[in-house]
């Protein structure tokens, strides 16, 4: 209906009219004129003005002379100009260098490597650590108290802790000295994690790892999960149910942390450990878990577990037990075996095998 009123009003107000009459493009109608084309469409016609092959050789040769080779076409052609010389147009000399492969940039790139990714691999404590730096929020907007924590990553322990009211590079020096003499590490035993802060790529710390003959390594630039244990370590104490939110002094915040980070090290049931703590995997107490041994239930109880002595740095003076279990009747007994059994099931699949004495 449409093409059929345009037609008609075609001879009488003409082309261009009719299809804004009737809003049916010029082109379409244009374009149902010609008709289909069958066939493959018909080679475009070289122009008359087209370079022959010896100008187009002649424009090579200009551009790949020693006084162009290192400059832009822009700066090449208007050069030429300056001189008299007019060879072709800037567009022609990028196509004519586009055919030939050369349109990239035409000087000597340095070109850098692509920054590897870190692989670190721990089968035991004391072998990889990873540290890092996190903002505690203070009593107002905008102020904050900065908790620099070192874990090891086989055991999930934390090995150094403490919260400053800023960031310094002096403090994560003592920080990293003091947790490697209290650990005890020899030379080239340990490698060190960390992101590319400030403190952690300061010439002060460095120079304090070369001394203790401890090999560092760091995230890949704007990389933000090439350290994920320490940062999975800062969200479950933000999302700790005890969180207070903000802290009105950094005493507050020392004291709250202490707390949180002795019962992270000797308390939490850690699932990447086969829910064993962090201190138990730490120091090998694993083994002297009660257990069923391979969900057999003819594997009675054993005793309890050798109470071992927490870190130098923990506070308090009381021997803690490891994974201590809870006190019961013959009940609680037979409930506890049930228990070790999907416990230590779920234990070896983590790859953390308990032997039963």
């Amino acid at each position: 209906m449409t093409v059929a009123t345009c037609d008609e009003l075609i001879e009488v107000v003409g082309t261009t009219t009719a299809c804004r009459l009737t809003g049916r493009s010029k082109a379409t109608h244009y374009r149902a004129m010609v008709g289909p084309m069958h066939g493959p469409p018909s080679p475009r016609p070289t122009p008359p003005n087209a370079l022959s092959d010896e100008e187009r050789a002649e424009i090579l040769a200009v551009l790949r002379s020693p006084a162009y080779a290192d400059l832009a076409v822009a700066q090449v052609w208007a050069m030429l100009l300056d001189q008299g010389t007019y060879l072709a147009s800037q567009s022609t000399m990028h196509r004519v260098l586009r055919e030939c492969g050369e349109s990239r940039d035409r000087r000597r790139q340095r070109t850098h490597p692509a920054k590897k990714k870190p692989h670190l691999v721990a089968r035991k404590p004391l072998v990889v650590w990873s540290w890092d730096i996190t903002k505690l929020p203070g009593p107002l907007r905008g102020v904050y108290f900065d908790c620099y924590v070192i874990i090891d990553i086989f055991s999930r322990y934390v090995v150094g802790w403490t919260v400053e009211v800023s960031e310094d590079s002096a403090i994560a020096k003592t920080l990293i000295a003091d947790a490697i003499a209290r650990q005890g590490v020899g030379r080239d035993q340990l490698t060190l994690h960390a992101d590319r802060g400030t403190s952690m790529t300061s010439k002060t710390v460095a120079q304090l790892l070369e001394d203790l003959g401890v090999t560092r390594t760091h995230s890949r630039p704007h990389v933000s999960d090439d350290n994920p244990y320490i940062e999975a370590h800062f969200k479950t104490l933000k999302y700790c149910p005890a969180w207070p939110g903000h802290f009105d002094t950094v005493d507050d915040a020392r004291a709250w942390c202490e707390q949180f980070f002795d019962y992270y090290n000797h308390v939490h049931r850690h699932r990447a450990l086969g829910l064993h703590t962090p201190a138990s995997v730490h120091y090998g107490t694993a083994a002297e878990i009660p257990t069923t041994a391979g969900r057999d239930p003819r594997c009675r109880l054993r005793r309890q577990p050798v109470p071992v002595r927490r870190a130098a740095h923990s506070t308090g003076t009381a021997d803690r037990g490891v994974d201590q279990r809870t006190p019961g009747g013959a009940h609680t007994e037979r409930l506890i075996e049930t228990c070790l059994i999907g416990l230590d099931s779920f234990r070896h699949d983590q790859g953390i095998a308990v032997q039963c004495a």
